[in-house]
């Protein structure tokens, strides 16, 4: 395997952050969905109040070749009022096809898992889209189990304005 390094982003990153979320949108067949620009990710992910964070994966294609952005894990903070303590939420994960199948997914899962534990989070968690087969069975081969009694809820666009004007 080539060398794979993990780097937290910076908001020098903000253009490279936004291609990647723009690949995993297309990936899903998602891609009419993205509205995000550089702007709202700089002050959501740099500004004031940050709401998520950012890793990167960077690799070789070769031995022979420079380190280049491979992949992306974008996360944030939740928090179990069971449990009392904040849990890690991965928003999203995404390698770049060309980097596939050479444990980068794995390695930043990894690198969340140690930030979780370092930040004494009492979970992590994670969606996955149910046609996803093959990113279903890497999660449950590391040891995620699917959380099939809950449901989803979501409110946005139309409705979540009429339900904050009520």
């Amino acid at each position: 395997m080539s060398t794979v390094e993990i780097r937290p982003a910076s908001v020098n990153d903000v253009g490279l952050i936004l291609s990647f979320i723009k690949k995993l949108a297309a990936y899903e067949e998602l891609a009419h969905e993205v509205v995000a620009t550089e702007e709202l990710l700089a002050e959501s992910l740099f500004g004031e109040k940050r709401h998520a964070e950012v890793i990167f994966a960077y690799a070789q294609k070769n031995a022979e070749s420079p380190l280049e952005p491979a992949g992306m894990a974008l996360y944030f903070h939740n928090f179990s009022t069971f449990l009392g303590r904040p849990g890690l939420y991965l928003e999203d994960l995404f390698v770049d096809k060309e980097f596939r199948g050479q444990g980068i997914g794995k390695k930043l899962l990894t690198q969340l898992a140690v930030i979780a534990k370092e930040r004494s989070c009492a979970r992590y968690e994670w969606v996955c889209l149910d046609w996803n087969k093959p990113s279903r069975e890497f999660y449950e081969a590391l040891g995620a189990k699917p959380q099939s009694q809950w449901i989803i809820h979501r409110v946005e666009g139309k409705s979540l304005d009429d339900l904050a004007a009520l």
